[in-house]
């Protein structure tokens, strides 16, 4: 077991970013979960010792080792604040009485507080990893993870857009780059690629000129884990890539450019939040159509191959889904559309 108060945390924190290489939102918000997890064994301690409940042999320990090595942790951390010291400590001895009773505890906790599904199955999701890790490295003797069942989270239907929806987004971004102008070409350039291929905004902005493939129609993709894919693209993204690099990516063009492909308007790569502006403003001149991120696009560009004929397992290469069972929803997607049109449809329906 590590001795210094830290430890325990910033080596699972360094294993979540090395070598599962976890994008900082999600090492963030599990780190966040662990915490949760340590400051309610913490809390729930001294009161089941008292109490002389069925962990109160390990709870007595680390109340215990609190009071014991406060005074040998505060000389140790020198010209640190003893009473951060004291709360590091407390949280990196309460692994030392992880198991099962405990991770169920805390998650009935959650769920008592009204927590979502989604958020419960996070947290299972976070523990579980926490604990293979600490197992694998000496930290916990037992893995206490594996007996945990997963919360199944309530998964709603995302918003799409319909074929004709999508094709009047298109042509309204058309219209707006007959200005000539760069940041036109621009737009137009990325929401046909967007919806094209299904890309992730984060992965868009990450393009860089050379993954480009005109020849053959295909951009090169790093994705979630690192992973990259080749996803191909059709004529008309193809015409408006082709226009963006003749005459938009130029005049855009700075010292600052390098090789990013879509550039801001002080030349540098372009960032999300511009893409995600772009989408609402020019989904706005679209009448009667919802009001999506640039995610919208790539639902709408899956749930469009899927009633196209694709079948699942080219959707999920193509969008760069670690598991089929992401890729699903879109099925349902588009049995719920199939049930509106059959309804409204149909003398009998």
């Amino acid at each position: 077991m590590p001795t210094r108060p830290d430890t325990v945390l910033a080596d699972f924190e360094r294993h979540l970013r090395v070598e599962r290489d976890m994008s900082e939102h999600t090492v963030r918000a599990y780190l966040g979960d662990i915490r949760n997890l340590l400051s309610h064994l913490r809390d729930s301690a001294a009161p089941r010792a008292r109490a002389g409940g069925s962990h109160s042999h390990g709870a007595e320990q680390v109340e215990s080792d609190r009071t014991d090595h406060r005074g040998a942790d505060n000389e140790s951390a020198g010209a640190e604040d003893p009473a951060e010291a004291d709360e590091a400590a407390d949280l990196a001895r309460m692994v030392e009485v992880l198991d099962i009773h405990a991770l169920r505890d805390w998650l009935a906790a959650v769920h008592a507080s009204g927590r979502a599904r989604t958020t419960l199955a996070r947290r299972a999701a976070s523990v579980r990893t926490f604990t293979a890790w600490a197992h694998r490295v000496g930290v916990l003797a037992d893995d206490p993870g594996l007996l945990l069942g997963t919360p199944k989270p309530h998964r709603s239907l995302p918003g799409v857009l319909r074929q004709e929806e999508a094709r009047a987004l298109l042509e309204v971004a058309a219209l707006a780059s007959d200005d000539g102008s760069a940041v036109g070409c621009r737009d137009r350039a990325i929401l046909e690629l967007l919806y094209a291929t299904g890309v992730r905004v984060g992965e868009l902005v990450a393009l860089d000129v050379d993954d480009l493939d005109e020849s053959r129609r295909v951009v090169r993709v790093l994705g979630k884990g690192r992973k990259e894919r080749s996803v191909p693209f059709g004529v008309p993204a193809e015409e408006a890539l082709r226009d963006y690099l003749r005459r938009g990516r130029p005049g855009l063009c700075t010292d600052r450019s390098g090789p990013a492909l879509f550039l801001g308007a002080r030349g540098g790569r372009l960032d999300q939040r511009a893409v995600r502006r772009l989408v609402h403003t020019r989904l706005s001149d679209v009448p009667d159509s919802p009001d999506l991120a640039p995610h919208g696009l790539r639902h709408s560009a899956a749930t469009h191959l899927l009633e196209g004929g694709a079948d699942l397992r080219s959707v999920q290469e193509l969008l760069g889904h670690a598991s089929l069972a992401t890729t699903q929803i879109y099925t349902h997607v588009s049995a719920e559309r199939l049930r509106r049109v059959y309804e409204q449809s149909h003398p009998r329906a």
